[in-house]
């Protein structure tokens, strides 16, 4: 899970006119999370690129993160589209190198390239910097016409219903616990200054897709679990009110990235519980609201972070907390701070990020003001590694703690004290957690015979029976046929009768 496949006894064959190949390169696990966690969807980028292709030309997606080999090389392809992270560039860059010796035309394309695009453009026939939907149709053209430019420029500006579904039929099914990831919103209202958002020449207002599209996909994917990969699937309440009420009758489950701001009308909370969410990643980021001031988050105080994380419980909705440390304002008691707050408010999963300064992002230009950058080495840029000076640790506490807080985390006992009081999710919880968090000495096995989905899709089955069944007793207290359209007032009903309930219960237990 560290060494990516060799190229050495890689054999080009005849090159193949109009033949495109899309490539994620490998990029080594951190040993200290699960190595489950880089299959549970499939990357939008190459799927969206790949949809965006010309109907004459043949597309082929190929990810190398998979464990099935190097890239296909007989045919050859004409064009070769790379994307780039800064933690995988130089195995991205030594994959351009191959097949340009070769013949094909590469095309590069990411978050890396747009934060350092004269690096990238060194190991390219030509780059694409911004929307490579849009950018995509044009370049294969000139590749056409013998044409290719260097350099192509999109903003994000187009509106985000123009743009094709992604080609989920391209994908190894078996590979992953769902291929159903979706994006209904892009962008994010805010603009922290560690996230790679912040990157200097990357603008990316929020776009939404129509509902009705949103469900068209999940349903023609025919997964019953989908997870969206907005980076905040809240940042527009009345777009995810509508969305829940168009997923609602599709009576399935899934999982998205929000803010705490969608606490604070819980019969919003109520409404993703009804469409079928079970789960949300939240980044709470820190909890010390010094750090989350320097960060430039928006975010509730943290001492209302417990409360909130109440609402998602009482509504049946797991919390994966993602935590960052290393910011100016932690000092040497803060890990354990964190793990024991965690484990009070009994959050099912946490992840951990040691801050990472990011190429064009203010936080690099802080730490690169301030002398703290340790070394450019971007292939350790990966948030599991510390790249900088912290201001009250040293590196080595910095990574210790890192390291404390996985296996404090991920440790079959402080999953026993997180586990839920309902009794009825008890072995569902414990079974997702074992199979996630403590297997990954057979994950490099399930991932490489692709039996990823086949392992996790009964706890995926059994979790969605019952969901159906809590969402179908919420109906019945109105008098209501589950996964019907509602009227306004009917809803209204529900909401009001729910919360006298929930009102009523211990945490956990609705």
């Amino acid at each position: 899970m560290v060494t990516p496949p060799s190229l050495d006894a890689a054999q080009a064959g005849a090159q193949e006119r109009r033949h495109a190949l899309l490539i994620n390169p490998f990029y080594p696990k951190d040993p200290h999370a699960s190595f489950g966690k880089h299959v549970l969807t499939p990357t939008l980028a190459l799927t969206s690129i790949a949809a965006a292709t010309p109907p004459h030309w043949r597309v082929r997606i190929w990810d190398e993160n998979l464990l099935q080999g190097a890239p296909p090389t007989d045919p050859l392809p004409e064009v070769v589209g790379i994307t780039v992270h800064l933690t995988f560039a130089r195995r991205a860059y030594a994959l351009a190198a191959w097949f340009r010796e070769r013949g094909s035309k590469v095309v590069l394309g990411g978050l890396h390239v747009i934060s350092c695009p004269d690096e990238a453009a060194a190991h390219a026939d030509a780059i694409a910097i911004g929307d490579g939907v849009q950018l995509w149709p044009e370049i294969l053209r000139d590749v056409e016409r013998d044409t290719l430019r260097p350099r192509y420029a999109a903003t994000y500006e187009r509106a985000y219903n123009l743009d094709p579904p992604p080609r989920r039929d391209l994908l190894p099914h078996g590979s992953f616990l769902t291929t159903t990831s979706i994006i209904a919103t892009r962008g994010c209202v805010n603009r922290c200054g560690f996230c790679y958002l912040s990157t200097d020449g990357l603008v990316m207002p929020c776009r939404v897709r129509e509902p009705a599209d949103i469900r068209r996909q999940m349903a023609a994917d025919g997964q019953p679990f989908a997870v969206f990969v907005d980076n905040n699937l809240g940042a527009k309440p009345d777009y995810l009110r509508t969305l829940c009420r168009e997923l609602r009758p599709l009576e399935k489950i899934w999982s998205a990235a929000v803010t705490l701001d969608v606490t604070d009308d819980p019969s919003l909370v109520r409404e993703m519980a009804l469409a079928g969410c079970t789960g949300v990643f939240v980044g709470f980021e820190s909890l010390s609201d010094e750090n989350l001031a320097h960060a430039q988050k928006r975010t509730p105080r943290t001492a209302d972070y417990a409360r909130r994380v109440r609402v998602f419980h009482d509504h049946g909705i797991q919390v994966n907390g993602s935590f960052v440390v290393g910011f100016d304002d932690d000092h040497r008691g803060c890990f354990a701070t964190l793990a024991q707050w965690i484990e009070e408010n009994r959050l099912e999963c946490a992840t951990f990020h040691i801050l990472t300064p990011y190429p064009g992002t203010p936080l690099f230009r802080q730490m690169e003001r301030e002398e703290r950058l340790l070394h450019r080495d971007w292939s350790l840029y990966d948030t599991a590694h510390v790249v900088f000076r912290p201001k009250h640790l040293t590196p080595d506490e910095l990574a210790l703690g890192y390291d404390w807080l996985y296996r404090r985390l991920f440790s079959p006992a402080s999953i026993w004290r997180r586990r839920p009081s309902q009794a009825a999710a008890l072995l569902p919880y414990l079974a997702g957690c074992f199979l996630y968090k403590r297997c990954n000495r057979i994950w490099r096995w399930l991932i490489r015979h692709r039996l990823v989905h086949a392992v996790w899709a009964p706890l995926i089955h059994w979790t969605r029976l019952r969901h159906v069944r809590f969402r179908k007793r919420l109906a019945r207290l109105a008098g209501i046929t589950a996964g019907t359209s509602t009227p306004n007032a009917v809803i209204d009903a529900v909401e009001s009768r729910v919360r006298e309930l929930a009102d009523a219960l211990p945490p956990h237990s609705t």
